[in-house]
């Protein structure tokens, strides 16, 4: 006999869209509050679609600066002359293509918040010019001789190791002092304890308000494959699947066969291992860092206790 699961009616603490029952991730939202603050640079480490900007928005809006202008921009996404246009300006002519002055995001976003998602992706000359302005608060636009002045709080993320792409000489070692100042790390989805269970409820009520097809069900097979898949792409990852399992589905009930074959043991399932093992890895040996070996306090920011830190370390060759 088909065993089915029913939706708990368990639901969020919401933290301006960070969607959450976990108290590692109550302490974590603590932590970014009592930080928010202070006026330092902060470092948000994370795993690729971890909810690092909602983090900064977080950050801004807990802030003296909450009714000044947020902007965010993503270093991966650019190139290296619009990403310097984007936060510097430009002068007309000061590149093929610029046709008119440009204002950047320092300027427009002086007095408040600026977000840079995945600045490690951000060029050595570009990083020489971020440099100056954590600095001297000041800059100069492309095409111009004028200087500036800027007083912006900076709030960066990233999923790569700092230090490391400093070893290897793609950042520079006094920016990354400058913009890690104050570094958080936001818990994998993986280990948020009893929020994967709650958010794949969420988004099927949400699913279910917007469509013809009302989801009253889960089968145990696609129940305990939806909670035992470790989600490397994390709350975005879990959101679009329950979107492709909702609208590849009929009927009220979600089955093993609705899901995407990763889920179903088909996909590329060692590759999503290796990458978890490795982030996972960089994870600890950030955390260790940041709390001078404590295991005891390693564990409990990742929400597991002292022995599966132990087992995991062991499996990682850190222990």
């Amino acid at each position: 006999m088909t065993q089915y699961y029913t939706d708990p009616g368990l639901r969020p603490d919401n933290y301006g869209g960070l969607l959450t029952q976990a108290d590692t991730m109550r302490d974590f939202v603590s932590q970014v509050e009592r930080v928010a603050r202070t006026q330092a640079s902060i470092l948000v480490r994370g795993e690729t679609g971890s909810g690092k900007e909602l983090v900064a928005r977080m950050v801004h809006r807990a802030s003296r600066r909450q009714g000044s202008r947020f902007s965010a921009i993503n270093c991966a996404g650019l190139s290296r002359e619009l990403m310097a246009s984007e936060l510097f300006g430009h002068k007309r002519g000061a590149f093929t293509g610029a046709t008119h002055d440009r204002v950047g995001l320092l300027q427009l976003t002086d007095g408040g918040t600026l977000f840079l998602d995945e600045i490690a992706e951000m060029p050595l000359d570009i990083q020489a010019g971020l440099l100056r302005v954590l600095q001297d608060r000041c800059f100069t636009p492309l095409g111009s001789s004028d200087t500036l002045h800027t007083d912006i709080r900076l709030v960066s993320a990233t999923h790569k190791p700092l230090r490391r792409l400093v070893q290897e000489g793609r950042f520079r070692e006094d920016l990354m002092y400058r913009v890690r100042v104050v570094p958080l790390y936001l818990p994998p989805l993986r280990a948020r304890a009893g929020d994967v269970e709650m958010l794949l409820w969420h988004f099927i009520r949400e699913l279910n308000a917007d469509s013809e097809r009302q989801v009253e069900k889960v089968s145990r097979e696609a129940y305990e494959a939806l909670l035992s898949y470790p989600w490397p792409g994390n709350i975005r990852e879990l959101n679009n699947v329950m979107t492709y399992s909702h609208a590849i589905g009929t009927g009220t009930v979600i089955r093993c066969e609705d899901l995407p074959p990763e889920l179903r043991g088909e996909g590329p399932a060692d590759e999503a291992v290796t990458d978890l093992e490795a982030s996972e890895r960089e994870q600890i040996l950030a955390l260790l860092q940041h709390h001078r070996g404590r295991k005891l306090a390693v564990a409990k920011a990742m929400g597991i206790s002292r022995a599966t830190l132990w087992r995991k370390m062991k499996t990682l060759n850190l222990s």
